[in-house]
């Protein structure tokens, strides 16, 4: 099992950890991974972190589907690729309605459809077999809807690369989860507990059934997992249980909430809708302090560093089962969280 580093996506200025990141390289991790919302973007931190290490790979999670056409975003994977020798790696996502339509003014549209659709044609474009073609309900290269000129052709990549960069996809759905496991190299999961992949395992198997030729060797697993070291178990949580309330309670609406949903297949049902009562009542607090201890046990590490070292195993075990290919840390994450982390785990 690997480890890396999200950095997340900056506030009113851009920030990047690269003391912290360097740290990491050291260490020994894998990967450290940039994000995007509706501010700094994903891909010029993450050219930045690459001009500024030698051996971690870089990835982002996520660059933000429907803010960018897949030929976009292939061009950009292809060259970052070539200039760190091999050291980027694709994350997509088909972000949420409110920013898709309120901050890039498309259709949120269907956004597994888009998923497949668009790693099908980056994949294309990458292989350079032919000149590009798509025929697909999201995409249609050339295109020749409605303004089209008429005038578009099939084109192929200038640029040449000798080996693909790695395709992760951000997902929690079931049908988003085969749709990562027929098309893309990888997914993260938002947060997982390593002890219950059955949650996962149906869509995978659907996923690498499409496609005939794929297993957990060729598919890689890589869930958010926070790290807070400290003595108080419960001050330790609360950060988590602030920001497990806001997903499962606060987004989407009260009848379509996918992290709603994913807490409840984790087991915890009845929460999951105490929380989001919570929460859509404005009692924010109050959703907080619904998030049962056991979910954010489940799924993150936190307490005193014995504590942290005995429940690692839990992940340590899940990865000899191929069950997590990558613990993707938190960027709040402690000099000395990283290198307990990296003791226990590389």
């Amino acid at each position: 099992m690997k480890l890396g580093l999200m950095t997340g996506y900056s506030g009113n200025s851009v920030k990047i950890p690269l003391d912290t990141i360097g740290f990491a390289e050291e260490l020994g991790y894998d990967s450290v991974w940039t994000a995007e919302a509706y501010g700094s973007d994903a891909v010029t931190t993450a050219t930045w972190i690459l001009a500024n290490t030698s051996k971690i790979k870089v990835g982002t999670a996520i660059m933000q589907m429907p803010a960018r056409s897949p030929a976009m975003a292939a061009m950009t994977a292809m060259s970052l690729s070539q200039l760190s020798g091999n050291r980027f790696i694709v994350g997509l996502g088909a972000s949420g309605p409110q920013v898709v339509e309120g901050w890039h003014g498309v259709p949120y549209g269907k956004p597994v459809t888009r998923l497949k659709e668009y790693i099908a044609i980056m994949k294309q474009i990458f292989d350079r077999e032919g000149p590009l073609t798509f025929e697909g309900k999201q995409y249609q290269l050339p295109y020749t809807g409605e303004g089209a000129t008429g005038m578009g052709k099939p084109l192929k990549s200038i640029l040449h690369i000798k080996e693909q960069p790695p395709i992760f996809a951000a997902t929690i759905t079931p049908a988003g989860v085969r749709a990562a496991a027929s098309h893309a190299d990888g997914f993260f999961p938002v947060w997982m507990d390593p002890e219950q992949y059955h949650v996962f395992a149906e869509p995978i198997e659907k996923g690498f059934a499409d496609v005939g030729n794929k297993t957990l060797n060729d598919f890689e697993i890589a869930p958010f997992v926070r790290v807070i070291i400290g003595d108080d178990i419960e001050e330790c949580m609360k950060p988590l249980k602030d920001n497990m309330a806001l997903y499962i309670g606060g987004m989407g609406a009260r009848a379509k909430n996918f992290y709603n949903d994913y807490a409840k297949r984790l087991g915890f049902e009845d929460a999951a809708v105490k929380i989001q009562d919570l929460y859509l009542d404005g009692k924010k607090a109050e959703a907080a302090a619904a998030v049962p201890d056991e979910l954010v046990d489940a799924a993150h590490l936190v307490g005193p560093v014995e504590r942290i070292r005995e429940r690692s195993q839990r992940w340590i075990e899940a990865g000899k089962k191929g069950h997590v290919s990558t613990m993707l840390l938190g960027g709040e994450t402690t000099k000395e969280g990283l290198e307990l982390m990296a003791d226990i785990v590389l």
